[in-house]
């Protein structure tokens, strides 16, 4: 039993005839709090967040953002308001602020120190965005700053989703010194840990130059827009002072630069608009992560034949003809999104839908050099081969290539390296590969340009295709050189020779014979033909070697 006894300081409790002193605290007191005063500290309370919330939207301020706008470019909360879906943003680090402290630093401290970042949804899908803003110290690069885009790469590889770069900086933030290049390198590490297992695209919207190219240079894909985007390792004043080169900020690193000299960006922008916009539609062609397969539109199968294919190609073999009508005849209508388009012509790449599916397309462009292999369309056409494997979008070719590109600049320039990247990223990818020779495959590019010899999984070929180690003017100049020498009229010898070896080898059909093309078809037929082989492959399974990593020839 228990007995309580209180007075004013102390209470006696009683247990079991037992006395226990319990003595109160000597600050408590019965008064109930104020509620009045907990009322006015919490409206104080929200209306700081509300002020802080309001002063972050702004980023540099009203006069900065004016200046932006009058450049003709969007500030980087409207270029994310443009990109994801309405109302989907969900910023994360709005607050932060740099630590800097030296060159009066520690006196000019912005919320969100530069760099909008969060994530949102495109179309319904998960994506990971960050904005640089140039109102805010020129967008420069600071420590805060480049832990903020590291934070949400990391939690975009932890949930498989996409990275967009929206750049537009001056570059590192020099009154931070070395801690601002770290902050670079942290971004590149995270760039090449997420290379593969999630989409990386950087648009470029502004500045990039120095240090901060290599971040957009490891991503997957780069957007620019022409007359307000530039790339470059050093700028045209540093150009001048070293080779005397005097050069614009645009011809140096522009986007028509860049998408058709040095191809370092895919894709070459009219205006932000535009480019935000192209960034959404190649989005709609590709998985999420390395686990996911591509998005896949509905599709009814109908009259699937493409009557047109049957007449493109013309009667004369070394009279050119446009892939692009092979590319429309083939995929699904207006489907057909070009990757690199400025950029070594004679090879085109790209994404487009069949019956629905998401297909990357690589093909030989008769039109441009007459198709050959070279440098530049080796890498282009490897590097998009190796993307697609690494996000599970299946590859359509389509071949009709005389050969590599002869002569010394090709040579002492690495032709044999470069070719051996596209023949090395063919090789490797496990994704459903299927080919298809509409004209001309000889010599070794035919061994490159996905034959069945290194894993490609069902090859058609037209009727008029040639598969052959050489043309026919060169081979039976090789072959029957005595005879033709010793001939009472060389030059008709040489030609009967000719339409010898081509009745003979220039066909498909030897290469049918021996199973390394699978079927000689129609050219109307293709579509239907590849609808039915894709859908064959869809669960295909291919297992590499047990290794590291394989060390393609860079």
């Amino acid at each position: 039993m228990v007995d309580k006894y209180y007075s004013t300081q102390n209470m006696i409790v009683s247990i079991n005839n037992q006395f226990y002193l319990y003595r109160f605290p000597k600050n408590m007191s019965s008064e109930k709090p104020k509620t009045a005063t907990n009322i006015q500290t919490i409206a104080e309370k929200v209306e700081r967040l509300e002020a802080m919330n309001e002063e972050a939207l702004k980023g540099g301020g009203d006069d900065r953002i004016a200046k932006q706008h009058e450049k003709g470019k969007l500030t980087a909360r409207e270029r994310i308001d443009l990109l994801l879906d309405p109302d989907s943003f969900q910023e994360i680090g709005k607050f932060v602020t740099h630590r800097a402290t030296d060159f009066g630093m520690d006196k000019q401290k912005i919320l969100g120190d530069g760099v909008v970042t969060g994530y949102g949804t495109i179309e319904g899908r998960l994506t990971y965005v960050f904005s640089q803003d140039f109102t805010v110290f020129g967008g420069s690069l600071s420590e805060t700053f480049a832990e903020k885009i590291v934070k949400i790469m990391d939690l975009a590889m932890k949930n498989g989703a996409p990275v967009i770069g929206l750049n537009d900086s001056g570059g590192a933030r020099i009154q931070e010194g070395v801690v601002s290049l770290g902050g670079y390198a942290d971004i590149f590490y995270r760039n090449t840990l997420a290379s593969g297992v999630v989409p990386q695209i950087s648009a470029i919207l502004g500045p990039c130059a120095g240090g901060a190219v290599y971040s957009p240079a490891i991503t997957d894909f780069i957007f620019m827009v022409e007359n307000s985007s530039y790339m470059f390792v050093t700028g045209p004043n540093v150009v001048k002072t070293v080779t005397q080169e005097d050069v614009t900020s645009e011809e140096l690193g522009g986007a028509q630069t860049h998408a058709s000299k040095s191809g370092v960006t895919h894709f070459a922008c009219a205006n932000e608009a535009e480019c935000i916009l192209q960034i959404k539609q190649l989005m709609s062609y590709i998985p999420s992560n390395c686990e996911d397969d591509p998005p896949r539109l509905e599709y009814e199968l109908g009259d699937e034949t493409r009557a047109g294919l049957d007449t493109l190609l013309p009667d004369n073999p070394n009279q050119p003809y446009d892939m692009h009508e092979v590319i429309d005849g083939i995929v699904d209508t207006d489907s057909f999104l070009e990757v690199h388009k400025d950029f070594a012509g004679n090879i085109i790449c790209g994404f487009a839908r069949l019956a629905g599916r998401s297909i990357g397309i690589v093909a030989n462009q008769p039109m441009v050099m007459a198709g050959v292999l070279d440098i530049h369309s080796s890498t282009k056409a490897g590097r998009f081969v190796r993307f697609c494997d690494s996000f599970n979008v299946p590859l359509l070719v389509l071949v009709d290539v005389p050969g590599f590109l002869p002569g010394t600049d090709q040579e002492w320039n690495a032709i044999i390296t470069n070719g051996a990247k596209l023949l090395y990223a063919f090789s490797e990818a496990t994704v459903p590969r299927i080919s298809v020779i509409t004209r001309k495959a000889y010599g070794g590019a035919y061994d490159v340009m996905n034959s069945k010899h290194i894993g490609a999984d069902m090859n058609y070929a037209w009727p008029t295709a040639e598969i052959a180690v050489m043309g026919a003017q060169g081979a039976s100049e090789i072959i029957f050189r005595k005879e033709i020498q010793g001939a009472k009229d060389p030059n008709k010898k040489h030609q009967e020779k000719i339409n010898e070896y081509t009745e003979k080898f220039a066909n498909p059909y030897i290469a049918a014979s021996r199973g390394f093309v699978d079927e000689v078809i129609m050219p109307k037929n293709t579509r239907i033909k590849l609808i039915h082989a894709f859908s064959m492959l869809e669960n295909k399974v291919d297992q590499l070697p047990r290794k590291k990593h394989g060390n393609i020839p860079l």
